[in-house]
């Protein structure tokens, strides 16, 4: 659990402190599942291909307090892609600010969960997002007046691939690094995909990795699904994190639908419309087929999560068609590609 500080020594990135992430984005896994059925619909796809990401950052990066979301002394995590905020809640949930029970609200009538992220809304949300591009620029601001007012909270923003094509990015980005930005860290989603197609069909944003150096910044490239990867370069921003230095950005590749081949195999999977009796599927298979996405380690916690979800609920039927397409879906190891 993220608490005030972060843990001063790294566990390191493998055995307890690999397997406490990896179980905690598993739950949001699930979380963002038991969301979309509430509406039967949703940006599933890419909430499930960033749960590692954001497990990384509230489960072991993050100084907050849970129960006291607008605590002066937190780090700041804004959301610049509102419609990913349902992979927020999930993290947010999973780090004590929101109530499991309250996700079953998503999207709903009087909600504090609406479908695109809402400052005035929901707790630990800390701008409203939506339209693609603001993000960086506000968080350059945030980064700006803290460090104004002799603060060392640190700022991280999250925004996507498509997000690369907005020219208030670059522009923000140039401006982060002529303020030297320390403390400002800027994690990129890139899923090849965006409302409007393929991201390489739309506007080619590669070479990325160069484009942010040449803007001043500290640059790592992950795979995005890898909690080990995602630990190593977030701890390397972490050891580089000054009130006046390079920003950073971590670029990570990551799968849509990551976890449940079902989804990851969805043509059209910017805006999932998920059949009512896939979502019991979508959870067996996110159990089932989790070792193989996660390694050992991971075998061994979803043989006892499958288990136990069979034996309180009975196996969910599924379709050869489905069997067959997970089968097809599922990379045989852990460095497949995200795209």
């Amino acid at each position: 659990m993220t608490t005030e500080t972060p843990p001063a020594a790294p566990e390191g990135t493998t055995g307890a402190r690999v397997r406490r992430v990896q179980e905690g984005a598993h739950r949001m896994r699930h979380h963002i599942l038991t969301m979309g059925e509430a509406q039967g619909q949703g940006y599933v796809g890419q909430a499930l291909g960033v749960a590692d990401m954001l497990a990384v950052t509230y489960l072991d990066q993050m100084r907050l307090r849970p129960e006291d979301p607008e605590w002066a002394g937190r780090d700041r995590f804004l959301l610049s892609t509102g419609h990913y905020a349902i992979a927020l809640y999930a993290a947010l949930a999973e780090a004590g600010t929101l109530p499991v029970a309250e996700l079953e609200t998503y999207g709903t009538d009087a909600s504090r969960l609406p479908m695109s992220g809402m400052a005035s809304y929901t707790p630990g949300m800390e701008i409203s997002g939506g339209s693609l591009g603001h993000g960086l620029p506000v968080a350059v601001g945030v980064a700006l007046g803290l460090r104004h007012q002799g603060r060392g909270e640190r700022v991280f923003t999250f925004v996507s691939d498509g997000e690369l094509d907005e020219g208030s990015t670059w522009e923000a980005a140039m401006g982060a690094a002529h303020h030297r930005l320390g403390l400002l860290t800027v994690m990129v989603d890139i899923n090849a995909l965006q409302a409007d197609g393929h991201t390489d069909d739309v506007l080619r944003i590669e070479p990325v990795e160069e484009k942010w150096r040449a803007c001043g910044w500290f640059t790592r490239r992950v795979d995005g699904n890898d909690v080990a990867a995602l630990l190593d370069a977030f701890d390397a921003v972490a050891e580089r994190a000054r009130p006046e230095g390079p920003p950073s950005v971590i670029l990570c590749d990551t799968r849509i639908g990551r976890g449940v081949p079902l989804l990851e195999t969805r043509e059209k999977a910017h805006f999932m419309r998920i059949d009512a009796d896939e979502w019991g599927v979508c959870r067996t298979q996110l159990d089932t087929y989790r070792g193989r996405y996660e390694g050992a380690a991971g075998a061994a916690i979803g043989a006892g999560a499958a288990a136990t979800a069979e034996g309180a609920t009975g196996a969910v039927p599924e379709t050869a068609q489905t069997v067959q397409a997970a089968q097809e879906a599922v990379p045989e190891q852990e460095g497949a590609p995200a795209r």
